[in-house]
């Protein structure tokens, strides 16, 4: 039964999944306009707070000046040009760490007055303890960009994207569990392994993303759906050993995401026609055609990102269609499991 206490904890978590949302959003944008490496150094606890003086802003703009992005990209950037990067990443670490805030407080809250079952207990720990990795994932992040070539490695953006993912997807599916019982009636088996299908294909066209980003992948072969006069590009397979290509060789990073994508929207869209064959309860059709809805949207931003060669507005949108289609398709995962005995 719907207890108000469940209510609360569900709003809690709903608040701070949209908390999350948002900084996965900021952190595209910190990526896209540069400024990721504005900040050389992290102090997770002392660090709430941006330079407050001109002396401050001074010391912290000097250590920016001994960084291989500086050096390298930005020689002879002036204060207030780094203010202008400098805000981005100060904000997405700021974010984070009222997210930590606004989990953790409420959560001893709750558990104080004995509102966290003991099944929900261990979920929630589990997710605060994921936080906290996110946090030291990110630093790991930003120092691989500290040391000679001024841009972080593809393959740590990976991680803490998908950590990310994984945190808000996880996070999503708990507030969902206390307001959504599983349907009353069984859902159908091959429209439920579907759903799982869609939601492993929406990550891993994400996390290619996160590869594209990474090596700036998107900067070429501006064309669609052609990628150099054809289909697959030259030079798909010039690394060795070959699986080195699929996350270092930048034509076919960008091959590779254009197939997922395409991959997941038809399978979206076979999906959402199967689904119109099946008897569905009202939650489980609004979910399907909302998901099919996004999905066209977001192969057109995909498209316009790549031919307007990434306009940062552009590319934060598609950013973050990739995290609606996402969340709506674990609502969707959601709403397809086996009914509980319980309700």
């Amino acid at each position: 039964m719907f207890s108000t206490h469940h209510k609360s904890i569900a709003v809690w978590l709903f608040i701070v999944t949209a908390m999350v949302f948002f900084m996965v959003i900021l952190g595209g944008v910190t990526r896209l306009t540069q400024s990721g490496l504005s900040m050389v150094n992290w102090h997770p606890v002392t660090g709430w707070l941006p330079p407050l003086g001109l002396a401050e802003w001074e010391a912290v703009f000097s250590d920016y000046r001994n960084s291989p992005e500086y050096l390298k990209v930005n020689q002879g950037m002036s204060l207030a040009e780094f203010k202008s990067i400098f805000w981005f990443e100060f904000t997405h670490r700021l974010l984070g760490r009222l997210i930590g805030v606004a989990f953790l407080v409420p959560m001893v809250v709750f558990w104080i007055r004995g509102w966290i079952s003991r099944q929900l207990a261990p979920k929630l720990v589990v997710l605060f303890i994921l936080g906290g990795l996110q946090g030291v994932l990110g630093w790991y992040m930003v120092k691989s960009g500290l040391v000679d070539r001024p841009d972080v490695s593809q393959y740590r953006l990976a991680a803490h994207l998908g950590l990310a993912l994984a945190i808000l997807a996880a996070m999503l599916w708990v507030a969902l569990g206390l307001v959504r019982p599983a349907p009353s009636a069984t859902p159908d088996i091959g429209l439920k392994r579907g759903v799982w299908g869609l939601l492993t294909l929406i990550t891993l066209t994400a996390l290619s993303g996160a590869f594209v980003a990474g090596l700036d992948a998107g900067h070429i072969y501006n064309t669609f759906p052609l990628m150099g006069g054809g289909f697959i590009p030259e030079g798909i397979m010039a690394l060795s050993p070959f699986y080195l290509n699929f996350f270092e060789n930048i034509p076919t990073v960008q091959f590779d995401h254009r197939v997922l994508a395409v991959t997941t929207f038809v399978a979206v869209m076979v999906f959402w026609w199967r689904a119109g064959t099946k008897q569905l309860t009202t939650a489980q059709g609004l979910a399907t055609k909302v998901l099919a809805s996004v999905a066209v949207v977001q192969v057109g931003l995909g498209i316009s990102t790549l031919l307007l060669v990434v306009p940062v507005p552009l590319a934060a949108l598609h950013q973050t269609g990739a995290l609606v289609l996402l969340c709506i398709a674990v609502w969707l995962a959601h709403e397809f499991r086996f009914p509980d005995p319980k309700h």
